[in-house]
This record gives C-alpha cells, sequence and structure tokens, in this order.
C-alpha cells in the first residue's frame, strides 16, 4: 500500500532514528553475558595485578563476570592481536599500555592497529627508577652524568629485554643528557636484577617496584624516578626531570577495545573505570605496586596513547633499536 506524502514524511524521522535507539538499547543492555579483559603478560607481574583489580571492580559494577585471560608472549603482542581482533561488541577487552606504544614502531609487522583501537581508560601510571651499583660514585644525577661524559662507553647499562619501557628509559636518558653507555639485555628483570646487585653491570632504570626492596636495603642506589613528578612511595628522590629538563617515563595501563565498539558500551566503561580509580581501596591497592590512579576521558587517554606513540618512535629511530 502506497502511503500519502504527509503521512510518509511524518514517520520517516523514526524511521530514522531506529538504529540509533537500537544502539542506545544495546549498550543499556550490556553486558548480558560475562566480559574477558585480556592480559599480555604472565600472571603476578604489575600488568596482571592491575588487570585483576580493575576486572573485579567492574565485575561488581557491571553484574556480570569479568574474566581475565593472561596471554603473554612477543612483548604483549599476542595477547593485544587477540582481543583487538575480536568482535567489536565490548565482550573482549585489552589491558593495554606502554609496551603497545613501542610495540608500534619497534616491529615492522604486527597483526593488529594500536592506532586503529577504541580507547577506553587510562587506569595507573608507575615510574621507572634509575638505580646504579654502590660501586658507581654518583650520588646524584649531575654526578652520573659527569661520571658517564668521562667513562664514554664503559658503563653497561642493564635492562629487561630489547624494547622494553627499561630499555627505552635509558636509550631517552642516554639522548636528553648527551652520554654513551653500554645496552645489555637480559631476559627479563630478574636476570638483570640479579647481575646489577651482583656489580656485573651498572645501571639500570628498573620498574620502581621491584627495585625499591633493594633501594631500601642499601643494596642498590636511587638517583632519581623517571615520572614528571616524584613518588609517594619515595618522596625524598628526585625526578630525572629537575636535572634533565623535559625528561618523562612512565610505565602506564589503561583498558582498549577493538575498533568500532559502540560508543555507549565505551561510555559506560570509562564511567565505571573512574569510580573505581576514585575508589580508597583500589588506591591503596595500586601504591602496593607503587603505582597511581590516572582517570580522565576517553579523549584524555585517546591522547596520552598518541603522545606515547610519538615519543617512543622517534627514541626508536634515532638509536636506531631493533627488536630481537
Amino acid at each position: 500500500m502506497k502511503l500519502p506524502r504527509r503521512t510518509f514524511l511524518r514517520l520517516a524521522p523514526g524511521a530514522a532514528a531506529l538504529p540509533t535507539v537500537s544502539r542506545f538499547a544495546w549498550a543499556q543492555a550490556y553486558p548480558s553475558r560475562p566480559v574477558r579483559l585480556i592480559a599480555g603478560f604472565p600472571p603476578g607481574g604489575s600488568v596482571d595485578i592491575t588487570a585483576r583489580l580493575i576486572g573485579q571492580w567492574l565485575s561488581e559494577r557491571l553484574g556480570q563476570q569479568v574474566v581475565i585471560e593472561n596471554r603473554p608472549g612477543a612483548a604483549g603482542n599476542i595477547g593485544s592481536e587477540t582481543a583487538l581482533n575480536s568482535p567489536a561488541d565490548g565482550y573482549t577487552l585489552l589491558l593495554c599500555g606502554v609496551a603497545n606504544a613501542i610495540s608500534t614502531t619497534l616491529y615492522d609487522k604486527l597483526n593488529y592497529n594500536f592506532r586503529d583501537i577504541a580507547p577506553v581508560a587510562a587506569v595507573s601510571r608507575a615510574p621507572n627508577v634509575m638505580v646504579v651499583h654502590p660501586s658507581v660514585p654518583a650520588k646524584t644525577v649531575p654526578e652520573f652524568i659527569s661520571y658517564a661524559k668521562a667513562n664514554p662507553g664503559t658503563i653497561n647499562m642493564a635492562s629487561s629485554g630489547v624494547g622494553t619501557s627499561i630499555h627505552l628509559s635509558g636509550e631517552l636518558f642516554k639522548l636528553m643528557a648527551g652520554v654513551n653507555m653500554q645496552h645489555v639485555p637480559y631476559r627479563g628483570s630478574g636476570p638483570m636484577l640479579t647481575d646489577l646487585l651482583a656489580g656485573q653491570v651498572q645501571i639500570a632504570f628498573d620498574n620502581l617496584q621491584s627495585s625499591m626492596p633493594h633501594v631500601r636495603a642499601g643494596k642498590l642506589r636511587a638517583l632519581a624516578v623517571t615520572t614528571a613528578t616524584r613518588s609517594e612511595v619515595l618522596p625524598d628522590i628526585p625526578t630525572v626531570a629537575e636535572f634533565v629538563p623535559g625528561y618523562e617515563v612512565s610505565t602506564w595501563n589503561g583498558v582498549c577495545a577493538p575498533k568500532n565498539t559502540p560508543d555507549g558500551i565505551v561510555d559506560r566503561l570509562n564511567r565505571e573505570i573512574n569510580a573505581g580509580l576514585a575508589d580508597p581501596k583500589i588506591k591503596a591497592r595500586l601504591a602496593d605496586i607503587a603505582a597511581s590512579p590516572l582517570p580522565g576521558s576517553r579523549a584524555d587517554y585517546s591522547k596520552l596513547i598518541a603522545d606515547e606513540t610519538e615519543k617512543w618512535a622517534k627514541v626508536i629511530k634515532s638509536a636506531g633499536i631493533k627488536p630481537e
């Protein structure tokens, strides 16, 4: 039956609005089944702990279980590929972070595009710490820079592997301070710390959580933290930026979703995560791993990802870093 023109025009706006209404209803009904949050690193580390902390909070707020799925390997890229190539329906999320921003440039071929995602919410930020073996005569960052310039290429700078934030923290320091140190990569922070404590290598830009006990025991000397502001965990330790203006490195984590995940779902997840970051219990648990909450909008998180990706691209290209 052919509708009169006036009737058709009256119905048309409602018909055009149906897809929007449908998407809104879908977001309102979300989630109707368990959600999985993929962590690209093994159980027990800071990434896993952060994922479980946020997952538990979201489980309570969403009324559905958020299952943490560890997919370690290839600097987090195996988990990232799994998550970001999943259906864009909000039921597969990724705890992404600085490793993804680094991998985007470090690896020539990835089976996912970190620039082409739906950033949900930042979660936390933590510093690395510039630590030296007690045999190193420098007790401050300026003294270390002078020592390194007087002994070019003879200081061994350890890292937990090529392309890690520990490695690139050191490479950025070398570029900005104008010093030459020999990079010694290890397969993980455990063996790196073993040799640093033994004096086989002289310096590392280690995660604060793992080095803090050795600093407090006097087995390592902390010269500075890498974040723009001092750490609440070691408030007497200065920042590198106090002596090398503009230097800043954070190990950050946040939640990401595949591209085209509905806005209503992403907005809700952002609100719930930010509510969690304001909770004293979550703040205290993050402090246990030397991290601080990083609340903000989706746009804030998108800018952080873009800025970090650009920064590490410059360092990787300037230093000529290639993956192992």
